[in-house]
């Protein structure tokens, strides 16, 4: 049987998950033979992370990457990978429990009266593997779980608000209250009676027709927790006046919260938060109701910003619409277009169905962190899996354009692939060896291993400070100049080299490698055109100071550091990130006692030609300079012991030249993430109506892949990209058979 020959054009999480469950079916090398092109020396895509050997193997990162606890489809692939490859026990993360590490302490910043207060939420640990969750569930059931958490805050509520003699009880009239009073008691009369005591007041007010449903606040919300109850067994959908009669009740728990406490968000900040929390679940279910979301599917909401549907759903502007726990969503995703922080924008219904999933279900903790960097946490295990089962690498080789053409059928196909050959290895016939070994654990260099290329080009590699993962890029002039001709280039044939191609570089690619598909594919055109991308920028910090003699005080019982976000801008969001000292090898005079990852969006809304070489440079002095921007004039709002307003003490910065002042600066990483695949995918309202699935394009033999194509969550994340790798390869191979929570926004 004649191998089907797949291309996989990057090594992202998409492109490697594609690869993965590729691999997973018995005898796949008899079907399939799989080449992975890479440009450089690693894979990783926007994940990518690498180990700098000239300062004690320190991982470098792309920003800060954090697993969340809801990532079911990703933590079921990574926890395959570990278990396949079997690592010795003993040995560095030998397994996915060493490689992640559940946590729970997460903070915000709040702006109140022109000064940051800080906003401190320690979740609940939820007992078990985030593999075996689930992010499937009936509209009820959503519905049910947000309640779970309102009346939680509802009761917290109550009791503040005792203790500042507010009232517990509130009346809302309707004109059809009699109708509403009448099907609700009828939906839970059969639970009555199990709480006599507490129901009382309300069966006599229902029983004799009275104008309204008991008015005690915890009575009523106990009433919604019986009636959503019978709706989670039945879940029955069509009867409207479940709606509406859950509508009243929100509208009546709403009215209370208004009376009791809109003068006192002011002045008290645990009163405030809880509000917060309690309007925005009131606004998420009123929303949900009243645009018909259990009919029409997540999806109907993305018309709308987020924003703009909180405040249709009544959400306060003020404090609730603005509040820390929104712009902390919008910060996680990046959502500011062209990297303006006065445009915010993300579609509604992803950004609801991403935050009931946070909170909802997860497993472990709601946020998990790596062990390692990135690039050795995931794709080092994935490329050595990969590699030892057949996947072949080729690295250091550029795709340049995609050419199409027509198959025997007269049906769109891709011909040809151009790529640049960026390098010559001093043994052709051999693949390139990518990883060191750092403490026992295998990991990416932040450089190319030079002494695997021809020395006359690695030399000028050296010489020239060459980046060969750089877009904008002097190194083909530097070569051009150095042998008198161009980089080497080569074309994969379809029928000869390829059979199917699946595109794993990001959506930000494609008008520079494929334009000719762009120009007769209208689809594909709408979606690199719509899906919109922004520029990242990210800082690390080595200092010899821990966190505490920083003057970060809050520490919760559990010692946990904070990931910490809703911060000034630039570098709305800080991680301390001191797990990772023990994989670095630094000496002992040099040892950090803390190590710090910064990112936010970068402001950029104009890209230059790849001629302008400069460019990079350009951008990442402008990220040095807002670097040492955030810790002269904002980092004493969290730092007062190492910073003041227009100072900080940059003595506690690690630096083997043991220079002075700000230049202790130069000793530390920064990095603008401009590049046309490092730019992350945006969710603008509207958007996700043109994301494609992975066999969406006309080109018969195309699979697009990466968190840009329609996944279920249509957000820039590890989850989507994991969902959209494992479509990929169903689309290819028919496995897997099922991917949770593709069907998000579609109705129950």
């Amino acid at each position: 049987m004649t191998k089907q020959k797949i291309a996989i054009l990057g090594g992202g999480v998409s492109a490697m998950t594609s690869a993965f469950y590729l691999t997973q079916q018995a005898n796949w090398q008899d079907k399939y033979d799989i080449t992975v092109y890479q440009q450089g020396w690693r894979l990783g895509g926007k994940g990518a992370s690498g180990r700098n050997a000239q300062l004690g193997e320190r991982i470098e990162e792309h920003g800060l990457h954090v697993w969340f606890g809801a990532y079911v489809n990703s933590f079921k692939t990574i926890e395959a990978v570990y278990d396949q490859l079997a690592r010795p026990a003993g040995i560095p993360l030998s397994t996915w429990q060493e490689a992640f590490k559940p946590h729970s302490f997460v903070v915000l910043q709040e702006l109140i009266d022109a000064q940051w207060d800080t906003w401190s939420i320690d979740f609940p640990q939820i007992p078990g593997n985030p593999a075996n969750g689930t992010l499937e569930f009936h509209f009820w059931e959503i519905v049910q779980f947000v309640y779970v958490w309102l009346k939680k805050f509802i009761d917290d509520l109550e009791y503040k608000g005792k203790l500042l003699k507010k009232s517990s009880k509130v009346a809302v009239y309707e004109d059809d209250h009699e109708g509403l009073l009448t099907h609700f008691y009828e939906q839970i009369k059969d639970k009555v009676d199990d709480i006599a005591d507490e129901f009382a007041e309300f069966k006599d007010d229902v029983e004799e027709s009275l104008a309204q449903i008991s008015d005690h606040i915890r009575v009523s919300s106990l009433q919604v927790g019986q009636f959503l109850q019978k709706r989670v067994d039945d879940k029955e959908l069509n009867n409207s006046k479940h709606h509406s009669a859950l509508a009243f009740l929100l509208r009546k728990m709403k009215k209370w919260l208004v009376n009791e406490f809109d003068d006192l968000l002011e002045d008290h900040d645990d009163i405030r938060r809880i509000y917060i929390c309690v309007d925005l679940g009131l606004a998420i279910l009123t929303g949900l109701l009243d645009d018909k979301v259990y009919k029409k599917g997540f999806g109907v909401l993305n018309q709308y910003d987020f924003r703009q549907w909180l405040l249709k759903s009544g959400a306060n502007d003020k404090y609730s619409v603005h509040s820390a726990p929104v712009r902390g969503f919008y910060d996680l995703v990046f959502a500011y277009e062209d990297g303006n922080f006065d445009q915010p924008n993300v579609e509604a219904g992803v950004a609801c169905l991403a935050m009931l999933r946070i909170a909802l279900c997860y497993r472990g903790g709601v946020m998990w962190k790596m062990q390692a960097g990135m690039g050795d946490t995931i794709f080092s295990p994935m490329y050595e899996l990969l590699s030892r089962q057949g996947v072949k690498f080729e690295f250091f080789n550029q795709v340049t354009e995609l050419v199409p053409g027509k198959d025997l059928l007269q049906q769109d196909c891709i011909e040809q692939i151009n790529l640049v050959q960026q390098v010559t290895l001093i043994n052709p016939d051999k693949e390139y060896v990518p990883l060191v070994d750092v403490k026992g654990l295998a990991c990416w260099p932040s450089a190319p291993l030079l002494a695997q290329i021809d020395p006359s080009q690695a030399a000028l590699i050296t010489e020239h400070n060459i980046n060969l993962e750089a877009f904008w890029s002097t190194w083909p002039h530097v070569y051009q100049a150095a042998f008198g001709q161009p980089l080497p280039t080569k074309t994969l044939q379809r029928g000869v080299d390829f059979d199917e191609v699946i595109f794993g570089i990001s959506v930000g690619g494609l008008p520079h490698v494929a334009a000719k598909l762009l120009d007769i594919d209208v689809a594909l055109k709408q979606t690199s055109e719509q899906v919109k991308t922004v520029a990242t920028q990210a800082f690390q910090l080595w200092l010899d100071v821990p966190l505490q003699q920083l003057g970060w005080t809050d520490i919760p019982d559990s010692g946990e550091e904070p990931i910490l976000s809703g911060f000034s801008e630039p570098f709305d969001t800080w991680a301390s990130m001191d797990q990772l000292i023990c994989r670095e090898t630094w000496s002992p005079e040099l040892e950090p006692k803390n190590v710090a990852y910064f990112c936010s969006a970068l402001p950029m809304d104009n890209y230059p030609p790849q001629s302008q070489t400069d460019f990079p440079d350009i951008c990442t002095d402008k990220v040095k300079d807002n670097a040492i921007f955030k810790l002269k004039n904002q980092m004493f709002e969290l730092w007062p012991d190492v910073a003041s307003e227009g100072e900080f003490a940059w003595q506690h910065l690690i630096d083997p030249q043991n220079r002075s002042g700000e230049a202790r600066f130069d000793s530390q990483y920064w990095r603008a993430n401009v590049d046309p695949s490092e730019r992350y995918v945006l969710s603008v309202t509207g958007s996700s109506a043109y994301r494609l699935d992975t066999d969406g394009s006309i080109f018969q033999n195309l699979y697009l892949t990466g968190d840009w194509i329609k996944t279920g969550v249509n957000a820039g994340c590890v989850e989507a990209a994991v969902m959209a790798g494992m479509q990929t390869s169903r689309a290819i191979s028919g496995y897997p058979t099922h991917i949770n929570g593709e069907n998000g926004f579609d109705p129950d």
